[in-house]
């Protein structure tokens, strides 16, 4: 299990060899929902962790979303038939609007999420090394008109940083569409932080770093997992 910080692979550290050792562990404290995100398919443009992804769904009972490098109907196909649930989608969002659109008619809204990640409001795509000219805000809302409901959004300046989400951003994109799914991602450092994300009633947050360093326990979390199972660990 690999990290990157602020999307540069070339800072990434290895936390566990062995990704489903630490998925299963997740799932031992009452953890729901697995965010995997495939780092070398992100660099490539293709999908190329799925024996991992199998390895993960066929021995857990973990929800999973799947992202990185996703690029085409094979790639979606791999994703779902290696037991993914959902993927996530940003850059051919951006880039190739009219297949993103099909994949919506094709596989259902329902299994798709938006990966809105930006940096300084503008929305980032291709492993985060490229920003887009889109706004982030319109850019959800622009695809909520098409059907989408979940979006992760990553503030790529916080990612990896353990220095607390971007809080207000989430309560803007929530301002302008109550009725969106959003999944907060990036930063988180502490209980505290998962605290005001449930203050500002964001429905979901991804952790990874901060228990990876320790600074958030799969215990503390239990009272999450128990009434709410929208939390997401991520690998």
């Amino acid at each position: 299990m690999r990290a990157s910080f602020q999307g540069r692979l070339c800072t990434k550290k290895v936390y566990n060899e062995d990704p489903l050792e630490v998925a299963k562990q997740f799932e031992d404290h009452g953890i729901h929902r697995l965010h995997v995100v495939d780092l070398d398919g992100a660099k490539a443009n293709r999908i190329i962790n799925q024996a991992v992804l199998e390895r993960i769904s066929s021995r857990t009972s973990l929800i999973i979303d799947f992202g990185g490098g996703l690029k085409s109907d094979s790639d979606l196909n791999i994703a779902f038939g290696s037991g993914a649930q959902m993927v996530t989608v940003g850059s051919v969002a951006v880039k190739n609007p009219e297949l993103f659109r099909r994949w919506i008619d094709k596989f259902g809204a329902d299994k798709i999420i938006l990966g809105a990640d930006c940096r300084d409001n503008k929305v980032s795509v291709t492993g985060w090394t490229e920003d887009s000219d889109d706004e982030v805000i319109p850019f959800i809302e622009k695809w909520r008109k098409q059907g989408i409901f979940k979006v992760i959004c990553t503030d790529i300046s916080c990612d990896g940083m353990l220095t607390g989400p971007n809080v207000d951003l989430y309560k803007q994109i929530k301002a302008t569409d109550d009725g969106i799914y959003l999944i907060a991602s990036g930063g988180v450092s502490s209980m505290a932080d998962v605290e005001r994300l449930n203050e500002a009633h964001i429905p979901g947050v991804i952790i990874g770093k901060a228990i990876y360093e320790g600074k958030i326990s799969l215990k503390e979390l239990v009272k999450y997992t128990e009434n709410d199972p929208s939390l997401h660990c991520g690998l």
